[in-house]
């Protein structure tokens, strides 16, 4: 049995259907062949139908838009440059098939393939772009927090946008995650992060989020819905710009950071990876030998949120008893 392509549209699975028989008979792909390409291909249907876009009206810039996304969501050089080889081949067939006027692929460019190193942001360059964040406004309020939970748990941005309040452990300090392969695992929150969400809920409270999706923690108040990853992407590259930040920045940007940040601080690289969810030391067995409060301690020991709180706190605490004497 053979993996089969789905789309929300009949027509278009109509379409799927054929491109599916096209690749089996006219270019004789062997069945492990066959669904790699299927596979590849359903990542760029999924994406477009998430931002109800229909495949066929896509443009080179989306494109594009779409290629850059899969780089930021951690998928290699490689990786990306099959599954657009995957995409150039579906709109070759769409043009064959007078599906689309014009093959948006054509100028479609892969990614050069070598190493790369991730851009980090300085501490300074992330209070700078929360200062461009206007908290007069509710989306303001909302943002600061999605930046801080960004920064402060090393989120993808998958998480980020799938979080829900019952996975919000606040006092006790924790979120519930759900990480690549539907793989869950309990990441440290730190106070900072915390008050930036409370301060999101008051506001929240305020307007009305359509029936499904009250649970998600970051929505849309034109639209009542949860974010989109897309809508993410345009508002952190805003901030950054109004920073006057000229580096490469998107939200998988502030998960590099906080790795970063950690290692630097001198957190244990092993907690580190087990926060951030890596596959390389994600598997059950390791997680069950980890003691969470011991990562919940290299959290508050070590990031700089949580080092600028609490000597906050105690500055504050010191001009209240001086204050009283």
């Amino acid at each position: 049995m053979h993996y089969e392509l789905t789309n929300t549209n009949v027509v278009g699975n109509a379409i799927l259907r054929r491109y599916f028989q096209y690749l089996r008979l006219e270019r004789s792909y062997t069945p492990n062949t066959l669904d790699a390409y299927l596979k590849d291909l359903q990542k760029l249907l999924n994406y477009y139908a998430d931002e109800g876009i229909d495949f066929r009206q896509v443009t080179l810039e989306q494109l594009d838009h779409f290629a850059k996304t899969l780089q930021e969501l951690g998928v290699g050089p490689r990786s990306v440059a099959r599954i657009l080889s995957g995409v150039r081949s579906f709109y070759r067939f769409l043009t064959i098939e007078k599906e689309v006027e014009t093959d948006p692929t054509e100028l479609l460019e892969s990614p050069k393939i070598g190493k790369h190193l991730p851009e980090v942001l300085s501490l300074p360059e992330i209070d700078a772009i929360e200062a461009a964040i206007d908290l007069s406004k509710p989306e303001g309020i909302r943002d600061l927090a999605i930046i801080e939970v960004l920064f402060s748990c090393g989120l993808r941005i998958s998480e980020l946008v799938g979080l829900k309040l019952s996975e919000l452990y606040l006092e006790e300090g924790y979120i519930r995650v759900h990480g690549k392969g539907r793989k869950e695992r309990l990441v440290p929150i730190g106070q900072n992060a915390i008050e930036k969400l409370r301060q999101w809920f008051v506001v929240r409270q305020g307007f009305t989020v359509k029936p499904g999706e009250e649970d998600y923690v970051f929505v849309s108040l034109r639209r009542g819905k949860r974010l989109s990853r897309i809508s993410l992407f345009v508002y952190i590259k805003d901030y950054a710009e109004r920073a006057g930040i000229r580096k490469n920045i998107s939200p998988h940007t502030f998960r590099h950071s906080f790795a970063t940040q950690l290692l630097e601080g001198g957190a244990n690289l092993r907690a580190i990876q087990a926060m951030l969810g890596h596959e390389d030391i994600g598997t059950t067995e390791i997680y069950m030998h980890i003691d969470k409060s011991h990562l919940r301690q290299e959290i508050l020991e070590h990031h700089p949120r949580n080092i600028q709180f609490a000597n906050h706190t105690a500055q504050d605490r010191k001009e209240a008893e001086d204050c009283e004497n």
